[in-house]
């Protein structure tokens, strides 16, 4: 045991966490970001923010304890936030929800999907009372992972430089990629320099006319909601 805890921390102290926000600042920002309307179902969140290198820095939730969001959308937050940051570069954001249609059948990704797998050993470590506090058992290791819909965004510092992805889960994917667009403003990490999505950035497009394209949920009205924050374009009839 004390071998593992070692290993940690010589994983968190060798990231750069400290220059990302910590444990309370996720979850003010994703706390707030929840609080309003955002289409979908109205459901507390997970979130998880990790470093260029994916190691995980923090790893939060809005609601009263960890079992008021599903269980297994801790680990898929985590899986976002990676995925965000593993295919995003310093000159080009994909969110997670940009890689939807491009994985899918005969999508020039189809496959990426079933690279880079979670770490298990990482993703399931005890104890499960420190989930989503700021000692998770996920912070300081790098939990591997992707996943192709909305949720998870590129950070991008006030120079621009790429420095870590956010990633959320446990409303609707188009909720949860207007959940992680509220919370990484919030955070100031928006500065994002292109991307595949509506107006040059890494927002969801309902166009279905792209190959970067992502369904419509049509939950409560998420797309109506994008385009009222910059996140995405709108749904064509």
């Amino acid at each position: 045991m004390g071998s593992l805890a070692t290993a940690s921390n010589i994983a968190l102290a060798d990231s750069n966490c400290a220059t990302l926000p910590n444990h309370a600042a996720l979850k003010a920002a994703l706390s707030a970001a929840q609080n309003v309307g955002n289409g979908g179902f109205g459901l507390h969140m997970w979130g998880t923010i990790v470093d260029r290198d994916g190691i995980v820095c923090a790893v939060a939730f809005t609601g009263g304890d960890r079992g008021t969001q599903w269980p297994g959308s801790r680990v898929i937050s985590a899986q976002k936030a990676n995925t965000a940051n593993s295919f995003s570069l310093p000159g080009l954001a994909l969110s997670t929800a940009n890689l939807y249609t491009a994985v899918q059948p005969g999508g020039s990704l189809f496959g990426l999907q079933e690279s880079n797998p979670v770490d298990t050993e990482v993703a399931y470590k005890g104890p499960s009372a420190k989930y989503g506090q700021s000692n998770d058992p996920l912070v300081g290791k790098k939990i591997g992972g992707v996943n192709v819909f909305g949720g998870g965004l590129a950070l991008y510092d006030a120079s621009g430089k790429i420095v870590g992805a956010v990633g959320v889960s446990w409303d609707s994917s188009c909720a949860d990629h207007n959940i992680a667009w509220r919370t990484r403003t919030t955070l100031g990490l928006d500065n994002v320099p292109g991307g595949v999505g509506p107006n040059g950035t890494d927002g969801i497009d309902y166009s279905q006319s792209s190959g970067w394209a992502h369904p419509l949920c049509a939950v409560g009205g998420e797309d109506e909601v994008a385009v009222s924050i910059g996140a995405g374009g709108p749904a064509v009839p």
